[in-house]
């Protein structure tokens, strides 16, 4: 694809990365093309009952950064995004289709993607082979490795990784096995794109805040059972109303049952609070301009992180250590974010066990390496060295909820039990563990 004209192609699935790619190209993050695409992807179970986000309110304040937007579902129909990769027998045929369908004739295409390790991003990378790409983040897990090792050809491709600066000080490991080159997306390019999304006559809360409640649906994750997060809600409530707020506003992932939230006003009602749940589908930036809340509570959501670093609001977290301690397999995603800010968020009830939140970078920075190498050491070799300074180090045995002693062992770490090198014992020991394993069953 050696043509005079550019195209760039920005893949996005929701309406916070679209914001994100909008916040990049106010701040010259992307050098000029002839035309620029915004592929809309709509990973909902059922995306045929579930609005993308380029249908939801203040995405056409944006939309102007985009010469077209083109559904990605419609590209594919009736395929699932979330499940679709072309054969490799397939994919001369499907080029040609889609440099027809999106007039892309022998254009120089540069390629934005985000979550680049799973589809729909891989099966675009692999039908615009000759595309440079650029990979950007729009969460936590930008901080944490890779999650599955990435073809050479496609991960080679991607020079550099665009990223909120959630946490001033901390690099993201994603792609770092590639020398991806992370590249921070301006805070006020970020803020700006947020009040033009929430339309500049918003009116600005007056007197004190209410106490904002994020839920994440972590059901639908089965990260916990639904009965398990409606507590964690209700945790939420319990604990915003014994630091003494009386209004009470809660923000419900756009998926999760609404009989949550009846229990959730009767429990704070019981109280002496009042709740109101924010139906509308607008990002929690959106309210943070608007309420200005005296506090922000949630578990793991990256919207904590913004409220604590873009808006200087306060924040709080719920159920990360009980959700650290149950989190399987070890290398799930979900990881780094639960790290970070099991971290640096204070709690919402302080319990006996809990730190001060860590402030200093490089201590942070120790400790989501070694997370990193433990959740993919073949992937991330180049990290073992931190993880053991830091498994070692002084700060090893309060962060040691962050690892299990199997990992630790099995990766043979500090802090692990000791392994007989002996082949013929480990064997046994293996055979032994199978055995035990099978009496479970």
């Amino acid at each position: 694809m050696n043509g005079n004209r550019t195209t760039q192609i920005f893949a996005a699935s929701t309406l916070y990365g679209a914001v994100t790619l909008a916040a990049a190209m106010d701040s010259g993050c992307f050098d000029g093309a002839d035309r620029r695409i915004l592929l809309v992807t709509n990973n909902a179970p059922v995306p045929e009952t579930t609005p993308a986000f380029d249908t939801s309110e203040g995405f056409a304040r944006i939309r102007d950064r985009f010469d077209e937007v083109v559904s990605w579902n419609e590209t594919i129909s009736p395929l699932h995004p979330g499940g679709w990769t072309p054969r490799g027998q397939d994919v001369p045929m499907l080029q040609r289709h889609l440099q027809k369908l999106w007039g892309l004739g022998d254009d120089r295409i540069e390629l934005v993607l985000e979550s680049i390790q799973v589809t729909p991003a891989l099966a675009l990378a692999t039908l615009l082979p000759e595309a440079a790409i650029t990979v950007y983040a729009d969460g936590l897990m930008s901080y944490g490795p890779t999650r599955n090792k990435i073809d050479p050809l496609i991960g080679g491709r991607a020079a550099r990784l665009l990223h909120l600066d959630l946490v001033p000080g901390l690099r993201p490991l994603l792609l770092g096995e590639f020398g991806a080159e992370p590249e921070t997306v301006p805070v006020e390019a970020f803020t700006k794109a947020v009040a033009e999304l929430a339309g500049t006559d918003a009116p600005a809360a007056a007197g004190e805040g209410p106490a904002l409640l994020l839920g994440q649906y972590l059901a639908a994750l089965n990260l916990m059972t639904a009965a398990e997060e409606e507590e964690l809600h209700l945790s939420m409530v319990r604990g915003a109303a014994a630091r003494g707020h009386r209004r009470l506003v809660f923000k419900p992932h756009p998926t999760a049952p609404d009989s949550w939230t009846a229990s959730l006003a009767a429990e704070a009602a019981r109280l002496g609070a009042e709740l109101t749940v924010e139906t509308r589908p607008v990002l929690a930036e959106v309210l943070y301009r608007e309420l200005r809340p005296a506090l922000v509570v949630g578990c793991f959501s990256t919207a904590l992180m913004t409220a604590r670093t873009f808006y200087g609001l306060p924040v709080a977290r719920v159920g990360t250590r009980e959700l650290l301690e149950r989190l399987t397999p070890f290398q799930n995603s979900n990881r780094i974010p639960l790290t970070v800010v099991d971290a640096v968020v204070p709690p919402l009830v302080p319990g006996p066990e809990d730190e001060e939140p860590v402030t200093d970078a490089a201590r942070l920075d120790d400790l989501v390496a070694a997370v990193g190498f433990a959740m993919q050491p073949k992937i991330r070799t180049d990290l073992r060295e931190a993880a053991v300074r830091h498994l070692s180090g002084p700060y090893a045995e309060r962060t040691r909820h962050h690892f299990t002693r199997r990992r630790l062992t099995v990766l043979d770490l500090p802090g692990g039990l000791p392994v007989p090198r002996h082949p013929r014992v480990r064997r046994l020991a293996r055979r032994a563990l199978r055995l035990r394993k099978a009496l479970k069953k």
